[in-house]
C-alpha cells in the first residue's frame, strides 16, 4: 500500500469513527436532555398529581423518579463494561460488540413511541429508555477504545475534539428537525407552525413520542459510514470466558496501586463526569419544572446549547493539542462550577435572590445552557484524550472499560444526591445543588494527575 493510499484509508477510518458520535448523539440531545426526558417528567408529574399530591411535591417526585432510574442504569453500566471490554480485548474484536449494543440502542429508541401520555405504562417506558441508554453507553466505550489507533499522541486531542464537535453537530441537526417537523407545542403546531408530519395526533403527543423512532432511524442511517470505513485487526485468540475477563479486570484494578496518575485520573473523572451527566440529565427537567418551559422551548434551548457545544468542542481540540488535555479539563470544570451555582440561584423572578426584569432568568439559563454544552464537550473530549495518554492500544478496550467504570461506578451518585436533596427540600431547584460539590472533588483530584500519564512515550 502506498503512502497516499494509507493516508486516504486512515482519513476514512477517522471520518467513519466520527460518524458514531454523529449517529448516537440524538439519544442524548433529543431524548435524554431536551425532548423525551422533560416530556417523561411532565407526564410523571401529572401521574403524581392524580395521586393527590400538590404541584410542587408532584414535580419533586417526578424528578426523583427520573433520578433513581438514571442511577440504576448507571450502576448496570458501571460494573459490566470493564468485563465486556476485557473479553473483547482477548480477541481484538470490537465490531461484534458494537453491532450488538447498536441493536439495543435502536430497540430502546423505537419502543419510546408507545409511551402513554396518561402515564399508564410509565415504568415500561422507563425500562425501554434504560435499554437504549445502556446500548448507547456500551457502544461508546468500545468506539472510544478505537481512538488510540487513529493517530499519534499529539494528534489524539484534536481527533477527539473534532469527533465530539461532529457529534454535537448531529445532535443539533436532529434536534432542529424534530422541533420543526415533529414535536407539538401547546397549540398543536410545531415550532415551524406546521402540523406534525405524517398526520401525527398532537392531542396524543404523537409528535413528541415519534422522536424515539426518529432517533432510531437516524442512528441506523448514519452508522453506515462507521461500519463501512472503520476496520479492526482480527486475531485468532480464543475469546475469554466471563470469569477470566472478570479476573483480568480485578488484576487491572489491583495494578492501579503502581499507576498513581491513572488511579487519581479515574477517581477524579468519576466525580466530575458524574456531575456533568447530572447537569445533562436534569437541565431540561429543571427548565420544565422550575422555569415552566414548554418542551418545544426546551428543544430550541437545546439547539442553541448544542451549537455552543460543537463550537467549544472543536476549539477545545486545538487547545488540547496546544496545551495538553489536563489544563483544558481544569478550565472546563471551573466554568461548570460557576454555572452550577448560577443555575441553582435562578428562579422565574429572581437571580441570586435579586428581583429581575421578566425574561432575564430565561436569558441567563440559556447562557448557562450554552456553557454547559460547550464546557461539557471540551471536558469529555479532553478526558478521552488524557485517557489515551494512560493506556496502550493492545489493552485499550479494557482500560476504556475501566474509564467507563470510573464514569459510571458512581453514576448513581449525582442522581441519588439529587433525588435525596429534592426529596428533603421538596424543591426541584435546590435538588441539583450536589453537582457543584462533585465538580469540586474532581478538580482537587485532577491536581494529582500527570499531564502525560504514568509514563512517557
Amino acid at each position: 500500500m502506498t503512502s497516499a493510499t494509507a493516508d486516504t484509508t486512515l482519513r476514512k477510518r477517522i471520518w467513519g469513527w466520527y460518524f458514531f458520535d454523529f449517529a448516537s448523539q440524538p439519544y442524548h440531545t433529543v431524548l435524554n436532555t431536551f425532548i423525551f426526558g422533560p416530556f417523561f417528567v411532565a407526564i410523571a408529574a401529572t401521574y403524581y398529581l392524580n395521586q393527590g399530591l400538590v404541584e410542587g411535591v408532584a414535580d419533586a417526585n417526578a424528578q426523583a423518579m427520573w433520578a433513581w432510574t438514571t442511577a440504576l442504569i448507571g450502576l448496570i453500566i458501571a460494573f459490566s463494561a470493564p468485563i465486556f471490554g476485557a473479553m473483547a480485548d482477548s480477541t481484538g474484536r470490537k465490531m461484534p460488540w458494537i453491532a450488538s449494543f447498536s441493536l439495543m440502542y435502536v430497540f430502546g429508541c423505537a419502543a419510546l413511541w408507545f409511551t402513554a401520555p396518561d402515564a399508564s405504562n410509565l415504568f415500561w417506558m422507563l425500562a425501554a429508555f434504560g435499554i437504549g441508554f445502556i446500548g448507547a453507553e456500551y457502544a461508546l466505550i468500545f468506539t472510544n477504545a478505537q481512538l488510540p489507533g487513529l493517530g499519534t499522541r499529539e494528534q489524539i486531542g484534536k481527533i477527539s475534539g473534532s469527533g465530539f464537535a461532529f457529534g454535537y453537530l448531529g445532535g443539533v441537526i436532529a434536534l432542529a428537525i424534530a422541533l420543526l417537523l415533529l414535536v407539538e407545542q401547546g397549540n398543536g403546531k410545531t415550532v415551524a407552525g406546521l402540523d406534525p408530519l405524517f398526520g401525527l395526533d398532537p392531542s396524543a403527543r404523537e409528535g413528541t413520542r415519534a422522536t424515539g423512532p426518529f432517533a432510531a432511524i437516524w442512528f441506523i442511517l448514519f452508522m453506515v459510514p462507521y461500519f463501512l470505513w472503520v476496520r479492526e485487526v482480527r486475531t485468532d485468540q480464543i475469546r475469554s470466558s466471563f470469569s477470566e475477563a472478570f479476573g483480568q479486570v480485578v488484576t487491572s484494578l489491583k495494578g492501579l496501586k503502581s499507576r498513581r496518575s491513572l488511579g487519581f485520573f479515574l477517581v477524579g473523572s468519576m466525580f466530575y463526569r458524574d456531575a456533568l451527566n447530572g447537569l445533562y440529565a436534569f437541565g431540561g427537567v429543571y427548565a420544565k419544572l422550575v422555569l415552566d418551559w414548554e418542551v418545544t422551548q426546551i428543544g430550541v434551548f437545546g439547539v442553541v446549547a448544542a451549537i455552543g457545544a460543537a463550537v467549544f468542542s472543536y476549539i477545545g481540540g486545538f487547545a488540547d493539542r496546544r496545551f495538553g488535555p489536563k489544563p483544558v479539563i481544569a478550565f472546563a470544570i471551573v466554568v461548570l462550577m460557576l454555572v452550577s451555582l448560577t443555575v441553582i440561584n435562578v428562579t422565574p423572578d429572581t437571580v441570586y435572590g435579586m428581583p429581575v426584569a421578566a425574561g432575564t432568568p430565561d436569558l441567563i439559563f440559556i447562557i448557562c445552557g450554552v456553557l454547559i454544552g460547550g464546557m461539557g464537550g471540551m471536558l469529555q473530549s479532553s478526558s478521552r484524550s488524557l485517557m489515551v495518554r494512560h493506556t496502550d492500544e493492545d489493552n485499550a478496550t479494557e482500560y476504556f472499560g475501566l474509564y467507563g467504570l470510573s464514569g459510571r461506578a458512581t453514576a448513581f451518585l449525582a442522581p441519588l444526591l439529587i433525588g435525596i436533596v429534592t426529596t428533603v427540600t421538596q424543591s426541584a431547584r435546590l435538588g441539583v445543588s450536589p453537582v457543584f460539590f462533585l465538580f469540586l472533588i474532581g478538580l482537587i483530584l485532577l491536581a494529582y494527575v500527570h499531564k502525560n500519564g504514568d509514563f512517557e512515550k
